[in-house]
C-alpha cells in the first residue's frame, strides 16, 4: 500500500480502531443498563459508577500491578453500588431516577476523592490482540489492535440475546420488568430479582470503567468518563432493550466518538474540535426522536418508570 493508498483509507482506518476502542466502555454500560430496565428498573447512576469502577482498577492495578485485580476489583465495586440502588429502591415512595442522579454524584464525587493519590502513578494496561499483524501498515496495525474486552463484550451481547429469549432466568427477567403483579402470580419476588439485576448491571458498567482507566485513555484523571454513562441509557432506549442492538448502537457512538480523533490523526488542523461534540449531539438526537408522547416505546418492559 503506497502513500496515496494511506492517505485515501486514513480515515476510514482511523475510525475503525477508534471505533472498536470508544465502544467497548458503552458496550458494557449498556448491556448492564439493558438487564438492569428488563427487570422494570432504571439506574441513571451508571455515570458515578463507572467512574468510580476506573478510580478502583487504576489503583488496585497500581498497587498490585495486575490489570486483571483491577478489573475484578472495579466490578465488584460497581456491583455494590448496583446492590446498594436496588437495594434502596425497593422501598415504597422511592423513585429509581432520583437514586440514580444522587449515586451518580456520590459515585463521582468519592472517586475524585479517593483517586487524588493515583493521577500520577502508571498502571499496567488490560492487554490487546494485535489482529493487523500480516500487514505492515501501521495504521491497519492500529485498528486492528483489539483490546480483549470488546471481544469479550461482543460474546457477552451475543449471549445475553440468546438468554432473555431461551433460558429461565430470561423468562424471569422479562416477566418482571413486564409486570410485577404477573411475576407475584408466579410465585417470584420482583424486588429480589430487580436487586440481582441492578446488581450485575452495576458489574458490567465498573468493567467498562476500568476498561478507561486500563486502556483507553489509560489513565487515571476526574474527567475520564465524559458523561459516557449518561449517554450508554440513550444507547439502551435506542437499541430498545436488545442486546445486539446495544452492541451495534455502541459501535455507533464509538465511531461518532473517533470522528475527531480520527481527522486529527490524518492531519486536519482546523475544524476537527467541533466533531468532538459528536457523541452528544446523537445522544440528543436520539432521545429527541424515542420521546414522542404520542406513541409508546416498542419493546420498553413495562414496569419501567420511563414508560409510565
Amino acid at each position: 500500500m503506497d502513500s496515496t493508498e494511506i492517505g485515501l483509507w486514513g480515515v476510514p482506518l482511523a475510525m475503525l480502531g477508534g471505533a472498536i476502542r470508544v465502544s467497548t466502555p458503552f458496550i458494557f454500560v449498556s448491556l448492564g443498563e439493558a438487564i438492569t430496565e428488563r427487570s422494570g428498573r432504571i439506574n441513571l447512576g451508571l455515570e458515578g459508577t463507572l467512574v468510580f469502577g476506573a478510580m478502583t482498577a487504576y489503583a488496585v492495578a497500581v498497587m498490585t500491578g495486575s490489570p486483571w485485580l483491577g478489573l475484578l476489583a472495579a466490578a465488584a465495586a460497581g456491583l455494590c453500588f448496583g446492590l446498594f440502588h436496588g437495594w434502596i429502591c425497593k422501598f415504597r415512595g422511592v423513585n429509581d431516577i432520583a437514586i440514580g442522579i444522587a449515586l451518580m454524584l456520590f459515585g463521582s464525587g468519592l472517586a475524585f476523592f479517593f483517586g487524588k493519590p493515583f493521577i500520577q502513578p502508571s498502571a499496567p494496561d488490560l492487554p490487546a490482540i494485535p489482529f493487523g499483524g500480516w500487514s505492515d501498515v501501521p495504521q491497519v496495525q492500529a485498528a486492528l489492535n483489539v483490546n480483549v474486552l470488546f471481544l469479550i463484550g461482543a460474546a457477552l451481547a451475543v449471549f445475553l440475546w440468546w438468554a432473555f429469549r431461551n433460558t429461565r432466568a430470561g423468562l424471569i427477567l422479562r416477566v418482571v420488568g413486564d409486570s410485577s403483579d404477573a411475576a407475584r402470580a408466579m410465585g417470584l419476588n420482583p424486588n429480589t430479582v430487580r436487586l440481582i439485576a441492578t446488581g450485575i448491571g452495576g458489574a458490567l458498567a465498573g468493567i467498562g470503567g476500568a476498561y478507561l482507566s486500563l486502556y483507553y485513555p489509560g489513565s487515571w484523571t476526574e474527567g475520564i468518563s465524559s458523561g459516557q454513562g449518561l449517554m450508554a441509557v440513550a444507547l439502551v432506549i435506542f437499541a430498545r432493550w436488545n442486546p445486539l442492538g446495544c452492541f451495534a448502537a455502541a459501535l455507533l457512538f464509538g465511531g461518532a466518538g473517533a470522528l475527531g480523533p480520527a481527522l486529527q490523526s490524518v492531519g486536519v488542523t482546523q475544524g476537527y474540535y467541533l466533531f468532538y461534540a459528536a457523541p452528544y449531539i446523537l445522544t440528543l438526537v436520539i432521545m429527541i426522536a424515542t420521546s414522542s408522547p404520542s406513541r409508546s416505546l416498542a419493546g420498553a418492559p413495562g414496569e419501567l418508570s420511563i414508560t409510565k
